[in-house]
């Protein structure tokens, strides 16, 4: 990812001092409770950052996690996102400047860029992520709402903490074939919101 790549990355966890950093974060203070929370109604927590950086510094013990998420979620965002045969298509979905080159086997097609990632059991040994995305397009009825790869709208992405369906991390498949302009607002609308399970494969075959 172009922009992404940017970003300084750091490693360390000391889940010993979580507690002492909480009660001088009141940003992590929130965010831990969302990770501690217990599961209800079928339902489980989960929080969206914009990058690691984000993440560590909300939950400066839990760095490393925050950092394999990240880096995990850059590579299901590559094999997932949208894939559009020319720029103008991507950005009439995703808005201005909002999308970048993918090789494809030696040629270029565009895909948006990852505009966050949620993460779900964080303090478990192996915690749940998906990237996420977002529309600036003036032609997108779901303009600066999150969505994942397969077209999910989970609501205002001004909200970084989120209640969602199991069903919201499963793995997506791998998009192996170009879509028109409106084909990813087209598979938002057939979803519904919060992360229930689609019955369709998107453009994923």
């Amino acid at each position: 990812m172009e922009t992404n790549s940017k970003q300084k990355r750091s490693s360390n966890i000391d889940i010993s001092r979580m507690r002492k950093a909480f009660s001088f974060k009141p940003l992590a203070i929130g965010v831990a409770s969302i990770m501690l929370s217990a599961c209800s109604g079928g339902r489980e927590e989960a929080v969206v950052f914009k990058n690691a950086d984000e993440c560590k510094n909300a939950l400066p013990d839990l760095a490393q996690k925050c950092e394999t998420a990240y880096e995990g979620a850059l590579a299901e965002a590559a094999k997932t996102a949208p894939k559009y045969n020319t720029r103008n298509d991507c950005e009439y979905e995703f808005g201005t400047n909002q999308c970048q080159t993918y090789n494809n086997n030696g040629s270029s097609i565009f895909m948006p860029l990852m505009a966050g990632y949620m993460i779900g059991n964080l303090l478990s040994p192996r915690p749940y992520y998906q990237p996420m995305f977002t529309s600036y397009s003036r032609y997108s009825p779901h303009r600066n709402n999150w969505m994942s790869a397969d077209g999910r709208d989970f609501g205002d992405s001004r909200k970084s903490k989120l209640s969602v369906k199991p069903s919201a991390f499963d793995k997506k498949p791998a998009v192996t074939r170009t879509i028109k302009r409106g084909g990813f607002g087209s598979s938002v609308r057939a979803k519904s919101s919060w992360g229930s399970r689609s019955s369709g494969k998107g453009w994923g075959g």
